[in-house]
């Protein structure tokens, strides 16, 4: 047992030296992301704020997004109730995906590329490598975890306890455990790295849509789903520290089960073979177009799928949601005034959360390429009559239409269920919905325009433009609650953006936004056909 993990300890520390920049940025990047908001809260709760939250919070579409709360009293509703309630499931969202995305980079991606096989013809053993990354993780959390309660503790504010900052941390902790042992387990079983990654976050996102119907309809059964371990904590209220053993007992067992699996298995190989290819090539193979679309087909088919379930699962709440405001008389009165209906405010805050999920997939397109330019494998094509132009705007236009095809995808799930939850009692039709998703179709072209000017000038920072759609997401969702000023919610792209169909169609911002977009595909076009390729880097 001992040789499996020979010398794992040699390289956790060469992997803390190595990631330390990294681990720093992480640790308070999203410590102060989870922390640091107190001041904030505290103004949105001054007057009847702390009142008017727990209506808004108690909305079904509100619950399937950020999680229930265990208040049943306004009254009882305080500072700490409020910011567990708004903060605790996406930070611990947020973790779980950079953990996992971690452990699948360090372990089965550096199979791929042949680093683990180097290192093995050392003294190490054949599972060192996978233990001395979990114990990163683990350190990584417990910091992170640490970080967040000082945060919080230090503000001094009112209800938000010691301990319950600190549970607060530590189950926003321990969820970036649980992403990376469910990562552990998926680059033992898929054949490549991106495939582990993919499962890895299809997974994480299966448990939230999964948890978003339970916290509606049951609460109870979010305590199955191993997501709900991370948030039914209710720091600052119940501060309920079980659901964090239950966490930790699974995540044991996963990771037990990881080395057991990686134990089993050959090097490069995994549980689920590479499908066989053809005898002979198809003739679409024979073209740029044909052979991109191949390599992506799996990315492009796997999160359009994801497009409709997740439009799907926020579609089906608009029943409950009618059901909330005709039995809340403080609400209802409110969108009274407001002129607009609950299903058309809610279809605009919600189209913005699915457009940015939808960036995701054109920004990993345009990223594909430099990840194939770094494997050596576009040399092979450039002693051929195939040209950078062609490579690069293949790569963009397949990146256009995918983000072109999400959109439909996602307004059509989220807009069917919706209207046949609601029945006669909708005042949208699909077509609003569609017309509310392709309002937002110039931010998806303004991030493909982003990640290909990164791939045309500086490409190993291409994994910028996921932070900055991150920020932007964040931006928007958290900026009507925060009350920020305006000129730094104009730094998120989708903020310029009316969010239909509350408001009105822009054609000027619509066209503004498009040609900057061309602008900066152009650019990224000019400065990828000047620079040197990056192979094997």
């Amino acid at each position: 047992m001992r040789e499996k993990f020979a010398r794992w300890n040699v390289l956790f520390v060469q992997y803390l030296k190595r990631d330390w920049k990294k681990n720093i940025i992480w640790i308070l990047g999203l410590g102060l992301f989870a922390g640091a908001y107190v001041p904030a809260f505290e103004e949105i709760g001054k007057g009847q704020g702390l009142l008017g939250m727990y209506e808004t919070m108690r909305n079904p579409a509100m619950i399937s997004m950020v999680g229930p709360t265990p208040i049943e009293k306004a009254a009882d509703y305080t500072l700490g109730a409020m910011y567990a309630n708004e903060m605790l499931l996406f930070c611990g969202l947020f973790a779980m995906i950079m953990a996992a995305l971690h452990v699948v980079s360090h372990t089965r991606k550096e199979e791929d590329h042949g680093l683990t096989e180097l290192v093995r013809s050392f003294q190490v053993g054949r599972q060192a490598n996978s233990l001395a990354v979990m114990m990163e993780i683990i350190i990584i959390n417990i910091l992170l975890a640490l970080s967040i309660g000082v945060v919080m503790t230090s503000f001094g504010a009112a209800t938000i306890s010691t301990e319950g900052s600190f549970l607060f941390g530590a189950s926003i902790g321990i969820a970036g455990i649980l992403g990376a042992s469910i990562a552990l387990v998926m680059a033992q079983i898929m054949p490549t790295s991106s495939g582990a990654t993919g499962s890895s976050l299809g997974i994480v996102g299966l448990l939230y849509i999964v948890r978003a119907g339970t916290d509606v309809s049951n609460v109870s059964l979010s305590m199955l789903n191993p997501m709900g371990w991370t948030y039914l904590t209710y720091p600052f209220t119940k501060n309920n520290w079980y659901p964090l053993i239950y966490a930790i007992v699974f995540c044991i067992l996963v990771v037990v089960m990881a080395f057991a699996l990686e134990g089993g298995r050959d090097m490069g190989a995994g549980y689920l073979p590479e499908r066989e290819g053809r005898a002979t090539a198809k003739k679409s193979l024979l073209s740029i177009p044909g052979l991109f679309m191949k390599l992506n087909k799996g990315v492009i088919i796997s999160w359009s799928v994801a497009f409709v379930i997740m439009g799907a699962a926020y579609g089906s709440i608009y029943g409950d949601m009618q059901t909330f405001i005709e039995g809340n008389e403080m609400v209802s009165k409110m969108f009274m005034l407001a002129g607009v209906s609950l299903e058309e405010s809610f279809t605009g805050t919600i189209m913005m959360v699915m457009i940015g999920l939808v960036s995701i997939l054109p920004i990993a397109i345009v990223n594909k390429l430099f990840s194939e330019e770094v494997r050596l494998h576009l040399s092979q094509l450039y002693s051929t009559k195939v040209t950078r132009t062609q490579l690069y705007f293949t790569s963009v236009i397949i990146a256009i239409i995918a983000g072109v095809v999400g959109i439909l995808l996602a307004s059509v799930g989220l807009g069917g269920t919706a209207i046949s939850a609601m029945g006669d009692s909708s005042v949208m039709n699909i077509g609003d919905f569609i017309a509310a998703g392709y309002n937002f179709l110039p931010s998806v072209l303004f991030f493909v325009g982003l990640a290909a000017l990164a791939l045309g000038f500086a490409p190993k920072l291409g994994k910028i433009v996921y932070v900055y759609l991150g920020y932007s997401f964040a931006l928007n969702y958290f900026g009507g609650i925060l009350d920020l000023p305006e000129w730094f919610s104009k730094t998120a792209i989708q903020s310029w953006i009316p969010h239909m169909p509350v408001e009105k169609f822009d054609g000027t911002i619509f066209a503004t936004i498009t040609v900057i977009s061309i602008a900066l595909i152009v650019l990224g076009y000019i400065g990828y056909r000047k620079r040197d390729m990056i192979e094997g880097a």
